[in-house]
């Protein structure tokens, strides 16, 4: 280190990146993606409000006897 480069260097910045254009597929692809987030996040609000576990496992014992 020299005398003149003292404390953090400024980070390297990163290109910009192009503007996609969506086609008919992609367009098609994203609105299915958030009616799933949609359906999944109702879902875990209807589990949310439940008590006791998703799976009945019960006590796990082990294999010695």
């Amino acid at each position: 280190m020299s005398g003149r480069q003292g404390g953090k260097k400024k980070p390297v910045k990163a290109p910009k990146k192009d503007v996609k254009e969506m086609d008919e597929e992609d367009v098609e692809y994203q609105k299915k993606r958030r009616e799933e987030q949609k359906a999944l996040q109702a879902a875990q609000k209807d589990v949310a409000g439940k008590k006791g576990p998703l799976v009945g496992g019960g006590i796990k014992k082990s294999g010695k006897k």
